[in-house]
């Protein structure tokens, strides 16, 4: 009876979900490192920007 109910069981179900969720992000984090790295920069740019501004 044990080993039935662990087969059909779905406590394990949600950790499997939230790790499948985690290695496609990071896929996609891989993929588009570049665009994201390019994207990152250009708000730090922008804020560094009108920050100074602000001070001025």
């Amino acid at each position: 009876m044990r080993f039935k109910e662990f087969l059909t069981g779905e406590d394990g179900v949600a950790t499997v979900e939230i790790i499948l969720i985690l290695v496609v992000l990071i896929a996609l984090v891989i993929i588009f490192r570049d665009n994201l790295k390019k994207l990152v920069d250009d708000i730090f740019k922008n804020i560094t920007q009108k920050s100074n501004t602000v001070m001025k």
